[in-house]
């Protein structure tokens, strides 16, 4: 089966440093990437405590790191300079507000978005897909609606990182 939609992609351009871009925004975002979420699962025997320890881990965003990827980094080892990084963010408990509804949901969280620095402009870009119009495939309004309040979050995140609207 195959099914087609349309996706939105918002793009926050900053005047902002790259640098002071992704301070901002991982001082939003807690993280898990340092004991890694199967470490936090293990940890836990009930709700109660899985809740627990994911709040724990969350901040200001409500929103935790699971990757990050600096394509910066590994372009330097080959020659080319850039300033760009790849992050998978969630939150579980955001997350279950979609997987309870469709477990396919599940293909599009945790969340992707890049900070990356424009070689051209200069301007530092913070870009994603709404998480909403990843999930319209699946057709569910009650995804569609929870998704919904997840666009918002992470809205207001790359609002807070960059000082930009999209």
């Amino acid at each position: 089966m195959r099914t087609t939609f349309k996706v939105h992609h918002n793009e926050h351009v900053s005047s902002r440093p790259f640098e002071e871009v992704v301070n901002a925004f991982e001082s939003a975002v807690g993280s898990v990437e340092d004991t890694g979420f199967p470490v936090l699962l293990a940890a836990t025997k009930s709700a109660e405590e899985f809740e627990s320890q994911v709040k724990s881990r969350e901040s200001t965003s409500g929103f935790m790191r699971f990757l990050t990827a600096d394509h910066g980094a590994w372009l330097a080892r080959i020659g080319l300079n850039a300033k760009a990084r790849m992050y998978t963010i969630g939150n579980p408990l955001i997350a279950l507000t979609m997987l309870e509804h469709d477990i396919a949901a599940g293909l599009n969280v945790p969340v992707r978005l890049m900070i990356y620095e424009d070689a051209v402009s200069r301007t530092t870009r913070l870009t994603y897909d709404l998480p909403s119009s990843l999930m319209s495939g699946l057709q569910n309004e009650s995804v569609t609606a929870a998704a919904k309040k997840l666009d918002a979050k992470l809205i207001a995140l790359a609002i807070h990182a960059t000082g930009a609207e999209p």
